[in-house]
């Protein structure tokens, strides 16, 4: 049974103290830094670019799970690599040609993973899935954090884990948005390995506790 994992998006930090939530993060239960670079066209919101990312890994001591929200991934691919992400994900609706995207982010030695929003259905990966390490399946629209939970979330885990284990892959699966104390667990066991955690964790009085409370839950 693959491992369950908290990855805390750190969208949702203060970032007026930056460095102080990533080391929290660091000293944290979490298993993941989630980033997400949006660029203002892919999605209706900006949010940082290299410099920052770059600062954050500096100080990070987990694996960067980056989340590109951008049109025309493929040109910054490299320079994510030597940013230091360990994880590069692409949406499936921002690329043309995603196979060979796929192998470009493997090539520079990252893992390779598939963003797909909340309308896109997960039977069009099933010819790729051998080829993904990574599904983000969106729980909410992307864009912006604090968003509600999107229910048809649960089916679409649970019709992407029959299609990984069709196809023998070792695809694990990512979800992204709305996830809290309430629903952590019925998306474990709906069959996601991890959860992103933005406005849950940042907003809540002690983030680090809150973060421990979530890698109960789902360990249970």
């Amino acid at each position: 049974m693959a491992l369950k994992r908290i990855a805390p998006s750190v969208l949702a930090a203060d970032f007026a103290n930056l460095q102080r939530d990533v080391e929290m993060i660091n000293n944290s239960a979490a298993d993941w830094f989630h980033i997400d670079i949006m660029d203002g066209v892919f999605v209706p919101n900006i949010s940082f670019g290299m410099p920052v990312l770059r600062d954050i890994v500096k100080h990070a001591n987990k694996t960067i799970d980056v989340h590109l929200m951008i049109v025309n991934p493929d040109r910054y691919i490299k320079t994510f690599a030597d940013l230091g992400s360990n994880i590069l994900t692409v949406h499936y609706e921002a690329c043309t040609h995603l196979h060979r995207t796929l192998q470009a982010i493997k090539a520079e030695g990252m893992q390779a993973g598939v963003a797909i929003n909340p309308h896109t259905s997960v039977s069009l990966l099933e010819d790729i899935i051998n080829d993904i390490d990574l599904v983000c399946i969106m729980s909410v629209n992307p864009g912006f954090g604090g968003q509600s939970f999107i229910d048809n979330t649960y089916k679409k885990i649970i019709q992407l884990r029959e299609i990984i284990t069709r196809n023998n892959a070792n695809t694990i699966i990512e979800i992204d948005g709305g996830v809290t104390s309430k629903n952590a667990k019925k998306l474990i066991d709906a069959g996601a390995d991890v959860l992103v955690a933005g406005s849950f964790v940042f907003k809540s009085s002690d983030p680090a506790q809150t973060i421990k409370e979530l890698k109960e839950i789902i360990a249970i």
